[in-house]
């Protein structure tokens, strides 16, 4: 070989070394994270269920990166941006607007937990065209004409709807007679107002209820005692109550057994997850606790019981509430969206929401996976949760139920 070939030999490899170097950090870059919004409370007096609601959430974006990521993206992370909203809806206001001043990468978010809190959220991710997934309950979330929340618990008035003909069904045939007086004691957050709006306003008549007590308070109660007073005057067939601090829950209930009212004597029927947190066992024992029902916006239920495992073992979590499944189900509804859409852009995600079609609903109770032009999931159904043996069980939907319902003797 002589010197002019080995010299255009040595040109030529550095050449070509050159252009592969050069070409390699695009061959081998990996696709950008994709960053999703969690906007809860964990600060404050919702500070537990936000901290449930972020287990989900975490469980949901670990599961799906370990999968493989968005195969549309290139195999794009998903990354949680976390956001502390607070326990006021002012302070859940402000924390909307710093995150969407701060974090202006965010394709899509899910919260915000009290629907009282959705409500001035989603006002500020409206404006800034940021779709926002909620299980909150309130009516009024989807009811403003706004194209950037979709809601994928059945509303409150769907779930009073569905749940209170359920009840009396119930009712009648354990004990033999059809209930035919009710109280209602509930706190004046937006989804306890909402589950008893339709109640007030026909709800109960069309069902053959009389309405016998019916009181508002504002939460925490420093006392539950003048509440039970009035229920233990009314002697009601049935007593619902709403409740949204855990801590409410407990006093009412403790007071309820106080006055010889608990344990079935006046059967209780909750709507929302307050009764059903793990923490209420903190103070009351699980013998008072039986037979009591909830009806919630989803459950863990048939078919979750690895996602139950997996929450056991790595948060320390009894069970599987509302909090954990339907935030674990958003993440996974986002990353199909951004399949769907193909690029990480947050108005191309709130399209492709708006016009998914993804059949059968796998992390939320019946229904599919497709918005209707309000942004509620069509066919959303509710589910019914009874303490039994010390757990919450599902009796409701019958095909997602995991133990059947009972009545407590009175």
């Amino acid at each position: 070989m002589t010197d002019h070939t080995s010299l255009v030999l040595t040109r030529r490899t550095m050449l070509a070394a050159t252009a592969f170097s050069l070409a390699a950090p695009r061959a081998f870059a990996q696709a950008a994270d994709v960053k999703i919004g969690l906007i809860v409370p964990l600060s404050g007096l919702y500070a537990r269920p936000g901290a449930v609601m972020r287990m989900g959430a975490e469980m949901g974006v670990d599961h799906i990166n370990s999968a493989g990521g968005v195969k549309a993206l290139g195999g794009a992370k998903l990354k949680l941006v976390v956001i502390d909203c607070g326990d006021t809806t002012e302070k859940a206001k402000n924390a909307a607007q710093r995150m969407v001043a701060q974090e202006t990468d965010l394709v899509a978010a899910s919260g915000a937990y009290l629907s009282s809190f959705t409500l001035a959220v989603t006002e500020v991710t409206e404006r800034a065209q940021l779709p926002v997934l909620t299980l909150s309950y309130s009516d009024l979330i989807t009811e403003r004409g706004f194209k950037y929340v979709f809601q994928t618990s059945a509303t409150a008035a769907s779930q009073a709807r569905q749940a209170l003909p359920l009840i009396m069904k119930l009712a009648e045939t354990a004990s033999g007679k059809r209930p035919k007086t009710v109280a209602i004691i509930g706190d004046n957050t937006g989804a306890s107002v909402a589950s008893v709006k339709p109640m007030r306003e026909g709800l109960l008549k069309e069902l053959g209820l009389e309405l016998v007590m019916d009181e508002t308070f504002t939460p925490p109660l420093s006392d539950a005692t003048p509440l039970v007073q009035k229920v233990r005057a009314a002697r009601p067939d049935l007593l619902f109550f709403l409740p949204t601090v855990i801590s409410d829950g407990k006093l009412i209930l403790e007071k309820m057994n106080e006055f010889g009212l608990g344990q079935g004597r006046i059967p209780t029927i909750s709507f929302g997850i307050a009764i059903a947190e793990p923490d209420i066992l903190q103070t009351i024992s699980p013998d008072l606790l039986q037979g009591v029902i909830t009806c919630v916006g989803s459950w863990a239920t048939k078919g979750h019981e690895d996602l139950v495992k997996e929450l056991k073992a790595r948060f320390n979590e009894p069970w599987m509430t509302q909090n954990a499944i339907s935030t674990y189900g958003d993440m996974w509804l986002i990353k199909d969206a951004l399949e769907k859409a193909g690029k990480a852009d947050k108005i191309a995600v709130a399209d492709a929401l708006r016009t998914m079609d993804g059949g059968p609903s796998k992390y939320y109770p019946g229904g599919i996976l497709k918005f209707d032009e309000k942004g509620r999931r069509v066919d959303a159904e509710m589910t019914v949760v009874q303490w039994q043996k010390g757990i919450p069980v599902t009796v409701f939907p019958q095909k997602l139920a995991v133990a059947e319902p009972f009545w407590p003797k009175r």
